[in-house]
């Protein structure tokens, strides 16, 4: 929102009116030893075209997919967003981040959100689906919370590889709620081994973790490992890339008793890394214990279709102890854009795009391969992302690769392995494929 300056006396009526003689007086109940006791040492005051110029220069210096040709992903892809969807989403009805607490006065908000489910729902082959989280790493990590509190086991089994930054704010959900019993899965050939995960899990998991396709783009083998996980009484539990499933099987084809995903590919952008939304679909015989909101379509008295906040298992609507989770909010304005973004596209667009993204990164990754000194890291089947073993440091191609205007990957050794993971979208053309295996073949 814009930032209205108020003046000395408008900040004058401000504390006549609610009764206070100072803004000291506002403060009272903050201690006096963490009050700040010098001014912010700020610019000097500016100019508004002064201000503009300032905040361009600072921008400037950002390196983004505006200018630059991107191979990144590793959790954020830069997928081609319909003109549309700013256009439909900025409306003064929809325009807000933040589903409004009076919800029910709000019935364009809650059809929109309904519609959002029953697409992710479609999507993911699942029954139920709430109306977001956060992210996709929160998503999954009140997932394994809520396969702890079905099943009253406390040991998650992850069983493939993980993306490692979902993996690390999954401990720290588990940590901070008296958990911590995270198994991992060996790998093979940069898929989880089938034998290694079921001596496992047993009597004592509560979940089997599986992303579909997995940090390195490799796609899992989720049939077994949804079968392990029934076989001990565990849940299933599957994060899936949305845009993958235009092409690979919904994880609800394949037993998932719970499915999420990370939804910034449908509509959003990278944002230096948010604000995302996190997918959460359920099968049906768990709804009563899904976190966050969910709105469900009824009747009113004159048989018309109404909108309405159903089943709330949060926190500030039950008492606490009873409460499936704290999540008290979603991300609106991100699912919004999610459900714009598939109505454009429709069944086949969505086909069209994923198969657009596994074509080009199938012909990359064999180009690259041809290369003198590269190879791929694994064999197993991919999707749209690759691990590529170079003849330099991944950090050194990286950087040479900025120079020609080029985000060449993800760069492994930032969590300890070796390798660039390349990612490939449907904005990529065949001349810019061609000139990165051109460039690389240079180093």
């Amino acid at each position: 929102m814009p930032f209205i300056v108020n003046t000395d006396s408008e900040r004058e009526e401000m504390l006549r009116s609610i009764g206070a003689a100072s803004f000291d007086d506002l403060i009272t109940d903050i201690p006096e030893e963490i009050r700040l006791k010098k001014a912010l040492d700020l610019f000097p005051a500016l100019s508004e075209p002064e201000v503009m110029k300032l905040l361009e220069g600072l921008a400037s210096a950002n390196r983004s997919t505006a200018g630059y040709v991107s191979f990144l992903g590793g959790g954020a892809y830069d997928h081609f967003i319909p003109s549309a969807i700013k256009s439909i989403v900025s409306r003064s009805e929809f325009y807000t981040a933040y589903t409004p607490y009076q919800a029910e006065v709000s019935q364009g908000t809650l059809q929109a959100i309904y519609e959002y489910q029953s697409m992710m729902c479609r999507l993911y082959g699942m029954d139920v689906a709430n109306a977001s989280m956060y992210d996709g790493a929160t998503a999954l990590a009140e997932a394994v919370l809520m396969a702890m509190n079905i099943t009253g086991r406390e040991q998650v089994v992850i069983a493939g590889r993980l993306n490692p930054c979902t993996e690390s704010v999954l401990k720290t959900y588990l940590e901070a709620s008296g958990h911590g019993a995270i198994v991992q899965n060996s790998l093979d050939n940069g898929t989880g081994s089938v034998d290694g995960l079921r001596s496992l899990v047993g009597e004592r998991t509560a979940a089997v973790v599986v992303q579909q396709p997995n940090f390195y783009g490799c796609l899992e083998d989720v049939e077994n490992a949804g079968a392990a996980a029934h076989e001990c009484g565990a849940l299933f539990i599957v994060s899936a890339d949305p845009v993958t499933l235009g092409m690979l099987e919904a994880p609800g084809n394949y037993g998932a008793d719970i499915a999420v995903g990370e939804g910034q590919p449908l509509g959003s952008r990278q944002n230096f890394g948010g604000p995302y939304l996190g997918i959460f679909t359920v099968r049906q015989a768990h709804v009563r214990k899904i976190p966050g909101r969910l709105v469900g379509m009824t009747s009113d008295r004159d048989g018309n279709d109404g909108f309405i906040l159903t089943l709330q298992t949060r926190e500030q609507h039950i008492r606490r102890e009873k409460a499936t989770s704290n999540i008290c909010t979603n991300q609106a304005l991100c699912a919004l854009q999610a459900a714009v973004y598939l109505s454009l596209l429709g069944k086949q667009g969505i086909r069209e795009v994923a198969g657009q993204c596994a074509v080009k990164a199938h012909y990359l990754a064999d180009r690259i391969a041809a290369l003198p000194g590269y190879a791929l890291k694994f064999t197993a089947p991919f999707f749209r992302e690759f691990v590529v073993e170079t003849p330099l440091p991944a950090s050194e191609v990286v950087g040479a690769m900025l120079d020609k205007g080029i985000f060449a990957g993800y760069d492994l050794s930032a969590v300890g392995e070796s390798g660039l993971l390349v990612s490939v979208t449907e904005k990529r053309t065949r001349a810019e494929l061609d000139q990165f295996v051109a460039l690389l073949g240079e180093l």
